[in-house]
């Protein structure tokens, strides 16, 4: 289990723009073995940061990263799978040759690292591409080839900074299959994304950072739970002002009225609805994780 505690990180101001920058305030959360963690938040909100404090790329000033209960070393690191916001390929050298390079860094033999480059390339659709250069790819492809890189050496714990960003909706489902299938293996799995339905869709749980503080986290389905449901009534072809005094509102599309509102009595509101006409639709609706994180940040 991976916890981060109480993270905190000021950078100091420069000549022209004298004021400490605060990047971290006491940012904590945890993510178990086979756990996927969705880390959101706007540009600049903390979650780079702290992922480079995770991986030793930056130092903080205070608070905790431990696995398993105890600090993270070095040892640990070279175990871990990295795949930073800005890519670190070798543009002119081949794919296949690209991916093997990694693992050889990370200490496989040639045997080992030639078959984990194979299953890679095969599960990112690459195989076709081995023998190109990464400058001739496009930019997914070469997005692809970033992932097999951070997965060449079998990780035990994946960081991914904004993995899915500008992909396409095949290579975001090959993607995801690799890591689901990590995750399945009891790998831990933290990624940050602007994707919020892509987040809401895999994760099991999601941090939701702002001003470099965690402001809402938890599993999805708790913290949809956890909002007030929206009542939505749907009625057809209904009689003439029939939602008059009632709380939320209506809008109109076709001969369909819908009405949307929090609180009131709701078999009130249901009485009023079978009266008026042919109710299509009555029920709360949980918010979006979208909706969620709007909430959280404004």
């Amino acid at each position: 289990m991976l916890e981060i505690n109480e993270l905190r990180k000021r950078f100091a101001g420069s000549p022209g723009s004298p004021v400490a920058k605060i990047a971290l305030d006491g940012i904590s959360f945890t993510v178990r073995p086979g756990e996927m963690f969705g880390f959101v938040g706007a540009n600049g909100a903390g979650k780079t940061t702290t992922m480079r404090i995770v991986m030793g790329v930056l130092q903080a000033d205070s608070g905790s990263v431990s696995l398993r209960g105890e600090p993270i070393g070095p040892g640990d690191r070279r175990r871990f799978g990295y795949m930073p916001e800005e890519r670190g390929l070798y543009q002119k050298m081949r794919v296949g040759e690209q991916i093997e390079y990694f693992g050889r860094l990370h200490g496989m033999s040639a045997a080992a690292v030639k078959k984990a480059t194979d299953d890679l390339l095969e599960q990112l659709g690459l195989t076709e591409r081995r023998n190109d250069a990464v400058q001739a790819l496009s930019l997914g492809n070469q997005q692809r080839v970033q992932l097999a890189v951070a997965l060449v050496h079998d990780p035990e714990l994946l960081i991914l900074d904004e993995p899915f960003s500008g992909l396409d909706p095949i290579a975001v489902d090959a993607l995801a299959t690799v890591l689901q299938e990590r995750c399945r293996g009891g790998v831990p799995v933290i990624f940050s994304s602007h994707q919020l339905e892509l987040v809401e869709r895999l994760c099991d749980s999601v941090g939701i950072v702002s001003a470099g503080r965690m402001v809402a986290a938890g599993t999805v389905a708790g913290l949809r739970a956890a909002e007030a449901g929206e009542l939505r009534v749907v009625v057809r072809d209904p009689a003439p002002g029939w939602a008059d005094g009632l709380p939320g509102t209506v809008t109109v599309d076709g001969d369909r009225h819908i009405l949307r509102c929090t609180g009131g009595d709701d078999q009130e509101i249901l009485r009023r609805a079978v009266k008026a006409g042919r109710v299509e639709h009555f029920g709360a609706e949980q918010p979006s994780l979208t909706d969620i994180f709007k909430e959280a940040v404004a």
